[in-house]
């Protein structure tokens, strides 16, 4: 398809946003920031975490007198609802130069990874436990099969004296139960 005269093109849109809008929060200090939460490898397109949304956000005018938050939402794209955070057009406070922010960075760095969990051993086992664990690994179900056998007739003889009804309506050693209704009387006032 040739592309003809009449044909409409789109038009060239700016690559930063540059609006005059300023939150009324106040300017973001990147010395409050955790260092990991701030990335000037590359200055003219800086970005931060918003403390709002906990997205990452460019920082717009970085060549100009005033840095801030670009415009941005909540949710993620196509995600969630297009809700414009509130951080949106905040003033970035540069209170910290990039050596800094890079020697902090290594030190955070260092900090996070002396702080590492080194390999968990497995607690030792008791003795008992051990011989119990290595008895149930040796049992085969064969041997299963034969223990259940030979508990049987114990069993048998339990339930049947389970079942079995004392002569008469109360044991010899027990106290006789009452045979009269007892009632609770209030005493008189």
């Amino acid at each position: 398809m040739s592309i003809t005269a009449a044909m409409p093109t789109a038009k060239k849109r700016p690559r930063r946003t540059r609006t005059k809008q300023v939150s009324p929060l106040p300017a973001i200090q990147l010395s409050k920031l955790l260092p990991s939460h701030i990335d000037l490898r590359k200055p003219l397109k800086a970005v931060l975490i918003c403390t709002d949304c906990e997205t990452w956000v460019p920082i717009t005018g970085m060549q100009g007198k005033v840095q801030k938050l670009v415009p941005h939402h909540t949710g993620k794209a196509s995600a969630a609802a297009a809700i414009r955070c509130r951080s949106s057009n905040r003033l970035v406070d540069f209170d910290l130069t990039i050596p800094e922010w890079q020697r902090a960075l290594t030190d955070a760095d260092k900090e996070a990874s002396s702080r590492q969990a080194t390999t968990v051993l497995p607690k030792a086992f008791s003795p008992q436990t051990d011989r119990t664990l290595r008895a149930r690994e040796e049992r085969t179900p064969a041997g299963r099969v034969a223990d259940w056998a030979a508990v049987l007739p114990r069993v048998a003889d339990a339930d049947e004296a389970r079942r079995a009804v004392p002569a008469g309506d109360a044991p010899a050693e027990a106290r006789s139960v009452p045979q009269q209704h007892l009632t609770v009387q209030r005493p008189a006032c």
